[in-house]
């Protein structure tokens, strides 16, 4: 009989398990005192960083926001897949690098996921720009699951070159 406890249960997932409950409460911390210090306002940080408060209703960067409830809850819905997902590829990858990048994402997730819940959007605050050229506003959630996409897209192209 295999022995499901001790496969859940040991060092590794436990240091992954810090490692996205970590991330989750950098991002959960940084809403907090966005939200409770800075409200609706623009402050200027430097010639190329501003923290500006925005209300997201999409998934990364604004893509799909919507005010339509369907459209929310159906984005909403196809995100809680997608992390039982990574959850699922974390549970089975045999690279100990692989699982340290989806647990990047999945910390990200989360919380977002949590602020889809509760609030009903996403707080995005980081706003990076070159005079008047913005990128898209940002929160902390959203830089682990970037370099979690970036470094699985790296590890595909360099796998794919030694082929």
């Amino acid at each position: 009989m295999y022995d499901y406890k001790k496969k859940l249960i040991n060092k590794e997932n436990l240091n992954l398990s810090i490692l996205i409950l970590s991330i989750f409460f950098i991002d959960r911390i940084s809403k907090i005192i966005i939200l409770n210090k800075f409200n609706q306002y623009n402050y200027f940080i430097n010639d190329y960083l501003n923290l500006n408060l925005i209300w997201n209703t999409g998934i990364g960067f604004g893509i799909f926001s919507s005010t339509n409830d369907f459209i929310y809850h159906l984005i909403t819905f196809i995100i809680s897949i997608v992390i039982l997902l990574i959850f699922y590829l974390i549970f089975k990858s045999k690279s100990k690098r692989e699982k340290i990048i989806f647990s990047l994402i999945i910390g990200g997730a989360l919380g977002n996921f949590y602020d889809r819940i509760v609030f009903k959007a996403v707080p995005d605050f980081i706003d990076v720009h070159y005079k008047d050229i913005h990128w898209f506003t940002f929160n902390a959630a959203d830089i682990f699951i970037s370099i979690g996409i970036i470094a699985l897209i790296l590890i595909g192209t360099n796998e794919k070159k030694e082929l």
